[in-house]
Order: structure tokens, then C-alpha cells, then sequence
């Protein structure tokens, strides 16, 4: 079967047409890159991700990591995929080039890593983790902490994971009781147990580079006590060699119904003299920290989740268009052949929401990483603090959105299939597994939730989303002043809606300062929900603005493309942005329905 990963022109598009990456090639720190090179990187992730990743997507999945006699077993092909991957400088692709990086715009770095995601996200995802990894250590480590490690994160030589939860505490951290005891070298002995490590135990690199969370002796209670500690497998000399094997053991694995490729860990620290790990940044700002790295990891979560879904719909439109089954509802004649699946309505409609959620998605997430761009190589510093401010509050959205309606569009990739979509024989039976793990990943949809109603649209008094709500009246006023009268009137219903949420924004605030903060986040979810088709719907009407200027043109695959874009985007403002009327009448009259259903009830 073909491979099926993302529609290279709709790529092209979100990139050149929609966020205009080739711009970036005039500031300073891109100005070695033209669209040759962009192009060249994502030909070559293709590449690499069709050649290396895809083929053995089936067989991770079936012969998932083993545990054997104290160390991991997995099939060869992960390492040898992984190894084409670090080969061709992909882990470092957005560092400093003095670091051996590409200072590739993030943008650029995040389209290719979305090829891999599409691929075969349970082998991508032991890269993701490792850059991650490197990200925060770049941002915050000390010199003897990059001299250590940092290098060999971005090379590959060495991966890396992040430790935070626990058995006793999953999400919430603020009750996590691994501690951590100072040296009198000005290390630290760290003794305790980490639940759903992610790569935390392999041989598909010389170490692993943990990052842990852990409480010194004395520390505040809850999260204001926590520090943040690298803790290797194997210790590392100052010559970069590898020293003793550190006090790290692999308890177990957990067996997961996704990512069943990806190695996922209970990990044991300082089952007997102490793991040895140095202290990062300042005791007891070890969360701030970590969440460099958890906010990184939510939007490539996100990036994950579109890409699942992308495949999924890809092999969906393949199959539609060659499966032949039925005929019209209103051809009678049983001895006329069977038409393609694709000619029944119905079917249309699976795909066509399934087109909407996963290249709305696209563009979210990819938005994301350009705001990455303008947060640091932004040519003043307004632009770079506006960026920060939008990607927070976006965060939230950026991570449960895709895992929630690009999952949706995995079940609708079954549906399409029929019969055949449950079974092993079709991948997305496996794709709808892996995207299923992604509503929990990184801090459920819940905690999402509650971060953007509880201090995103809070934060700075209420700045970051009073720079959304600019950005998303400056498309709207576009689209009303357009030819098109069907983009006229997605104008006026993106006013409209983005309105409720304001609306939803000052009315929760009032009740947070009334005392009522409980009743105000009881319905978060509704909000995230509300928000975040409000948003995609902005994506979506940028995309259209960009589309509505080529058509017209003559006839042909280009004319196709930009009449499908428009397409998408009238069933998004036409079947999706009206579910956002009902979600504000919950959120807004406080709806308590859930919150004061008792235990002794269900």
C-alpha cells in the first residue's frame, strides 16, 4: 500500500501561501536559507520518513518493546530509522548552527517533524523527546551541564526523556514525593519511582539524559518545592566518555492500546545508594522549567495528533476513490455496475470533516511554531512579546483541539472504510489507537481546560487574549470587506463568535472575583471546546482569504485545490463554528448540571 502521510501541497500552502515562511529569510538569523533549502529539508524528511519510518510502523505496533532479563528488546528497524533521522541532522535542525544545527526557522523544523509524526509517531517520538530535552537544557543548564550533555543530545549520540509523574500522582503534581538529597560535591542522591516515562529505557542510543522532578529535603509543600534534576543513565566524564552505570533501573513497561512502538517506563531512582543528579537552574523552580519543555511537547503533541489524523484521511480518500460499492440512491436498475464509494453523499461528508479538522489542524500548529519564529528572532520587541503572549494562551488549545477532532476524524477514517477499518489489515485501525493516546498526553484535555480558562486569558490582565481577539477581528474585517459573499458571512459569524468568548471571558472573571471561582471553571471544557473551534475557524477563513484569490484561474490541479480549501472552509463555518452557540449558553449561565451531580448518583 502507497504511503499516506500529508498532502504535499496543502504543506507547500500552509507554509509559503498562508504563514509566508520564505519572509523569514530576511532576518538575520535565517538569512543563510532561501526556499531551496526549506524545500530540500522537507524533501528529505520525506524521504527518510517513507524509506525508514513508514515500512515498520505495522510491525512496532505488533511486536511491541519488550522487557528481558533487566533490559529492552525491540525490533531493529526502530534504531535503524532513527539512526537515518540523526544522520541527517534533523534532532538539531533549529539550533544554533555553533551548536551543529541547522537554524532552520521552527516553522520549517516542526513541517518536517510532521512528516515523521505521519509516519511512524511511536519511533519519531524518541527525537521529539530528546529535543525537547535539549531545548530546556539550552535554555536554562548550567555551562558544565551543556558541556555535558548538550552536544550529545544533538547529535544523537544521546537521548533524552522527561520524569514527571508518579504511581500515587499522575497529573498532579504538587503531591509527587520523589527526593532528592544534597552531596557534599554539590550533587544530588535522588531516590524514588517515575510512572509513564516515555523512552525511558532503550539501547537505541549510548545514554539517556533524564530530566526528574524531585523535592529537596525541606522543600515548600506542593509545586512551589519541587526542583528540577538531569540524572543520566550512565554518568558522564568531563572528556564526554561514559563513566558508571547510574542508580536508574527499569521497574517495568507499560503496555499502551497506541504508540505501542515507544518504549513506556517505570523507572526506579536510587534503589540503592541514589541516582546522581545535578540540580537545574535554582532549588524549587524546577516546575517553571519543565514546563519550557511540557509547553514544547503539548504543541508537538497537537502536531501528532493532526498528523494521525492526516494519514488516516489520506488512506481514507484512497480507498473512496477504489472501492467500488452501491449504487445512487436513485439508480434502480440493480444490473447497472457499482459506483466508487466517493459518489455517495454520505461518504463526502465523512471526508469532507475529516479535510476540515486535520488541515485546520495543520494550520494551527504550524501557526504555533511561526509565532516560535517571532518570539525569538522577531525585528522588534513588541512583535517578540506579542508572540509569546499569543502562543500562551493558544497552547492550551493547540494541544486538546487535535487530539480531540483529529481523532474524531480517525473514527471517521473507519467509518469510510466500513467493515475493513477495524482490521489490522488497514492502518487505521492503528492510526485511531495511536491518536487515542493523545487527549491524555502531556496534561489531559481537562487540565488544558482549566489552564486557559483558570490563567490564560487572564494572564498579563487579560493582554494575550486581547492580542487574539485583535489578530482574529483583522481577518474577520478582511473577509467582510472580500467579493465573495460566502466569505463575507463567514466574517460576520467569526465576529459573532469570537464575541461569545469574550463575553465567556469577562462574565468568568467577574465570577472568579465573586467568589464563584468553582462554578466558573465547573464547564472549562465547554470553553476549551468553544475557543478552540473559534480559532480553527479563524485558520480556516485565512486559508480561504489566500484560496478566494486564485479562483477563477484555469482549470486544473491548482484550481482544484483552492476550490476544495473554500469548500472546507464553508462546511467548517456552516457545520462546525454553530456547535460554538450551544457551548456558550452552558458556559456562560453557568450551567451547573455537572457540577453538582453527587457520587451516590451514578
Amino acid at each position: 500500500m502507497e504511503v499516506r502521510i500529508v498532502n504535499r501541497r496543502d504543506l507547500d500552502f500552509v507554509l509559503y501561501e498562508l504563514l509566508e515562511v520564505e519572509g523569514l529569510t530576511r532576518r538575520e538569523r535565517f538569512r543563510d536559507h532561501s526556499r531551496e533549502t526549506f524545500d530540500a529539508v522537507i524533501d528529505t524528511a520525506s524521504k527518510i520518513a517513507a524509506e525508514q519510518f513508514a515500512p515498520h510502523a505495522r510491525a512496532a505496533d505488533e511486536n511491541e518493546p519488550r522487557f528481558e532479563n533487566g533490559r529492552v528488546v525491540m525490533i531493529p528497524e526502530v534504531k535503524q530509522a532513527l539512526d537515518a533521522f540523526r544522520e541527517a541532522g534533523f534532532i538539531s535542525a533549529s539550533f544554533d548552527a555553533e551548536l551543529g544545527g541547522m537554524q532552520l526557522p521552527v516553522t520549517v523544523a516542526q513541517a518536517a517533524f510532521a512528516i515523521f509524526n505521519g509516519a511512524n509517531i511511536a519511533t519519531a517520538a524518541y527525537p521529539f523527546l530528546t529535543i525537547a530535552n535539549a531545548n530546556l537544557l539550552s535554555a536554562f543548564g548550567s555551562a558544565d551541564q551543556k558541556h555535558r550533555y548538550l552536544d550529545h543530545l544533538l547529535s544523537g549520540r544521546f537521548y533524552g526523556t522527561m520524569c514527571l509523574s508518579e504511581p500515587q500522582a499522575g497529573s498532579s503534581l504538587s503531591d509527587i514525593v520523589t527526593r532528592a538529597e544534597p552531596q557534599p560535591d554539590g550533587t544530588y542522591r535522588l531516590f524514588g519511582q517515575k510512572m509513564w516515562i516515555s523512552g525511558g529505557e532503550h539501547e537505541l542510543s549510548e545514554n539517556i539524559v533524564h530530566l526528574v522532578l524531585a523535592r529537596i529535603k525541606g522543600a515548600p509543600a506542593g509545586v512551589k518545592g519541587i526542583s528540577l534534576f538531569v540524572v543520566p543513565k550512565f554518568l558522564v566524564n568531563d572528556d564526554g566518555s561514559l563513566g558508571a552505570r547510574n542508580d536508574v533501573q527499569l521497574a517495568g513497561l507499560n503496555h499502551k492500546m497506541g504508540y505501542r512502538g515507544t518504549t513506556n517506563c517505570v523507572l526506579n531512582f536510587g534503589e540503592s545508594t541514589g541516582a546522581i543528579g545535578t540540580l537545574v537552574g535554582e532549588p524549587h523552580k524546577g516546575l517553571s522549567y519543565m514546563f519550557h519543555m511540557m509547553n514544547e511537547a503539548r504543541v508537538g503533541v497537537g502536531l501528532g495528533a493532526v498528523m494521525l489524523g492526516y494519514s488516516g484521511y489520506l488512506h481514507a480518500l484512497e480507498y473512496a476513490r477504489e472501492r467500488l460499492q452501491g449504487r445512487p440512491v436513485l439508480a434502480k436498475d440493480p444490473a447497472k455496475p457499482p459506483v466508487k464509494i466517493i459518489e455517495h453523499p454520505d461518504i463526502r461528508r465523512m471526508l469532507l470533516a475529516q479535510k476540515a479538522y486535520v488541515e485546520g489542524g495543520l494550520a494551527l500548529c504550524l501557526y504555533a511554531a511561526r509565532l516560535v519564529d517571532d518570539e525569538r528572532s522577531g525585528p522588534d520587541e513588541k512583535t517578540r512579546r506579542d508572540a509569546k503572549l499569543l502562543l500562551e494562551v493558544l497552547t492550551p488549545i493547540v494541544k486538546a483541539w487535535p487530539s480531540q477532532w483529529c481523532l474524531a476524524a480517525n473514527d471517521l477514517a473507519i467509518q469510510v472504510h466500513g467493515g475493513y477499518g477495524y482490521t489490522r489489515e488497514y492502518p487505521v485501525e492503528r492510526l485511531y489507537r495511536d491518536n487515542r493516546l493523545n487527549p491524555i498526553h502531556e496534561g489531559t484535555n481537562g487540565i488544558q481546560a482549566l489552564d486557559l480558562m483558570g490563567r490564560k486569558v487572564g494572564m498579563d490582565d487579560g493582554m494575550a487574549i486581547q492580542l487574539l481577539a485583535r489578530d482574529i477581528d483583522r481577518t474577520a474585517r478582511e473577509a467582510k470587506g472580500c467579493e465573495s459573499a460566502e466569505l463575507r458571512r463567514c466574517g460576520e459569524k467569526l465576529t459573532d463568535a469570537f464575541a461569545n468568548v469574550m463575553e465567556v471571558v469577562r462574565n468568568s472573571l467577574c465570577a472568579t472575583d465573586k467568589g464563584h471561582a468553582e462554578m466558573a471553571l465547573a464547564n472549562a471544557h465547554v470553553f476549551l471546546e468553544m475557543t478552540g473551534h473559534v480559532v480553527v475557524a479563524w485558520m480556516w477563513l485565512r486559508q480561504a482569504l489566500v484560496a478566494v484569490k486564485h479562483v477563477g484561474t484555469e482549470p486544473g490541479p491548482e484550481q482544484d485545490f483552492y476550490q476544495g480549501k473554500l469548500q472546507a472552509c464553508s462546511y467548517f463555518f456552516r457545520w462546525e463554528l454553530p456547535k460554538t452557540d450551544h457551548w456558550f449558553q452552558l458556559v456562560n449561565d453557568l450551567d451547573p448540571t455537572c457540577l453538582e451531580m453527587q457520587d451516590a448518583w451514578f
